[in-house]
């Protein structure tokens, strides 16, 4: 069960996504060291989103419908946000980016408007924790955090390596908007 587990977690962290998506425009933009806090803001807010979803968060939606549609306004617009962000990134200037990466807190709160994390989240506790047992639900958490982070480090470290060629204003902002249009497309998740 835990293979499986860590397959599931393996699979749906290091296939694109928002988190991905933005984790290689900051390491294109900022280096892998400085995208250090965002990396551990989605492993660990991820881990938590598992464990109270695990508990039974995921039955407010069930309560109050309304409440889902709130969620997608707001993924909505949070993504369009930082698709705008990514966009209008400033090309780097003797050496080091102007701007900051999305911090610790930025990246956890951010799990609470990504569909993607949505998604694993109710599957890894429906499937891997169905009797909502308290234990199944952290081995799910942790097992997932464990396999996460190596995942996400990996986009982090390819933006990191793309930089190289970046090394033109045009070609970085090119980069950017691609991020930025490829992040807008991820909308699709929640536009279903």
């Amino acid at each position: 069960m835990i293979l499986a587990l860590a397959g599931f977690a393996f699979a749906t962290s290091i296939t694109p996504g928002p988190n991905n998506l933005m984790l290689m425009a900051s390491g294109a933009n900022f280096g892998f060291r400085r995208t250090v806090p965002h990396m551990l803001g989605i492993s660990l807010g991820h881990m938590l989103m598992i464990v109270l979803v695990g508990l039974g968060l995921n039955q407010l939606f069930v309560a109050f419908p309304p409440l889902e549609l709130a969620m997608k306004v707001a993924s909505v617009a949070y993504l369009l946000f930082l698709a705008w962000k990514i966009a209008n990134a400033a090309p780097p200037k003797e050496g080091a980016a102007k701007g900051n990466p999305l911090t610790f807190l930025q990246a956890a709160l951010f799990q609470w408007v990504n569909p993607k994390a949505w998604f694993m989240a109710l599957t890894a506790t429906t499937v891997y924790a169905p009797d909502q047992n308290l234990g199944s639900i952290i081995v799910v958490a942790a097992v997932f955090a464990s396999v996460n982070l190596p995942s996400v480090s990996t986009w982090t470290f390819m933006g990191q390596q793309i930089r190289h060629v970046l090394t033109s204003e045009k070609r970085l902002r090119a980069f950017n908007w691609t991020m930025a249009a490829l992040l807008v497309a991820s909308l699709a998740l929640i536009l279903k």
